[in-house]
């Protein structure tokens, strides 16, 4: 029996192994849009992906017909809602700028943004997973890509000093 449960062990563990060199980066890359932070410089984004792999690990032999890449994305969207809706606070100096491609857009619509367009997870999904109305998520995701096609460019020096010239 003991020999059993340690190639079972070996087993899931060469598994999940085989998972985590398939998924990391992958996963590692959404929670570094999610966090905005820079993909050189990403500690959030790297400890979202731990606790999502931790979660999933925790779950793989009971994962059976699941496909475990939708259980650790789930993880990382819901642990970083929790985050964001649950301690909105100020922003904390000890907390880096955000940096990121998506650094323009609020965490929401960050998190609504990567899971419709970067992981393709549908609207209704999407709705579901975070608690909120399909027609909320579809307004904070045509908001969030208008943004980034879009973006709203603060009025430079130029622009400032021919209004200020005389005529």
């Amino acid at each position: 029996m003991r020999e059993r449960q340690v190639s079972q062990g070996a087993r899931r563990a060469q598994e999940f192994e085989a998972f985590v060199a398939g998924a990391a980066g992958r996963l590692l890359l959404a929670a570094t849009l999610l966090t905005a932070e820079a993909p050189d410089a990403n500690p959030r984004a790297r400890r979202l992906l731990t606790l999502a792999l931790g979660h999933t690990y925790a779950r793989w032999h009971r994962l059976r017909g699941e496909d475990p890449y939708d259980c650790a994305r789930q993880y990382l969207a819901v642990r970083f809602a929790r985050a964001i809706w649950h301690r909105p606070g100020p922003l904390r100096r000890d907390r880096p700028v955000p940096r990121g491609p998506l650094a323009a857009l609020s965490p929401q619509e960050r998190l609504v943004l990567v899971l419709r367009m970067y992981e393709g997870v549908a609207e209704e999904q999407t709705a579901a997973l975070l608690g909120l109305p399909v027609e909320r998520v579809h307004t904070v995701c045509d908001r969030a890509t208008s943004l980034v096609l879009h973006p709203v460019r603060p009025a430079g020096p130029r622009a400032v000093n021919a209004k200020m010239a005389p005529s």
